[in-house]
């Protein structure tokens, strides 16, 4: 991804995910938006965006933050809101066995003792690998994988959700249902 695309991406981050208000949109409950509305309160704020970009970077992330919606008038985050307007409602799935969640060294003692939380998100993030969790756990620092015991978690009651881009979602995750390596 080009830097314009990524200072794209960033941007689209932070107001779909956080902070829509900061150019003055309001997000609907499942978090879409329409795109025009979002380019033309963008460019108002000094943000230079248009259609073109923002199929680019929806297109071209690896990450798969951004869905379009069907009709391609809206775009919504497809995680990772810490934002109160969006509760989206994802359709309860079952995990696999196993999902990896990664993070780093510091937090380590903190997720042993109280296992892992939301906190400002409205979601635990869990991967269906350990590679994507060993990324994601860069980001913070030094990376550590947890084995987290999904299935066995779902089958206790838990419930577990699938985001557009593959990113399993749960409340929380108990440190008994964790595995440190």
């Amino acid at each position: 991804m080009s830097k314009q695309l990524d200072k794209i991406s960033k941007f689209l981050s932070y107001i779909l995910r956080h902070q829509p208000e900061a150019i003055g949109i309001t997000l609907d409950s499942d978090g879409w938006v329409n795109i025009d509305r979002l380019i033309m309160q963008a460019n108002q704020h000094n943000e230079s965006l248009t259609r073109e970009l923002i199929e680019q970077v929806v297109k071209t992330s690896d990450k798969k933050r951004f869905t379009i919606s069907d009709d391609g008038l809206k775009i919504r985050a497809a995680q990772g809101h810490s934002t109160e307007q969006v509760k989206i409602s994802h359709v309860e799935q079952i995990p696999p066995e196993f999902l990896y969640h990664g993070t780093a060294t510091r937090f380590i003692d903190s997720i042993k003792n109280q296992g892992l939380i939301a906190g400002s998100r409205h979601y635990v993030h869990l991967s269906n690998d350990e590679k994507t969790a060993k990324k994601v756990g860069e980001r913070h620092g030094k990376p550590v994988v947890l084995k987290v015991k999904a299935l066995q978690m779902s089958q206790q009651g838990f419930k577990f959700y699938l985001a557009d881009n593959g990113v399993w979602l749960t409340n929380a995750v108990p440190n008994t249902f964790l595995i440190f390596d």
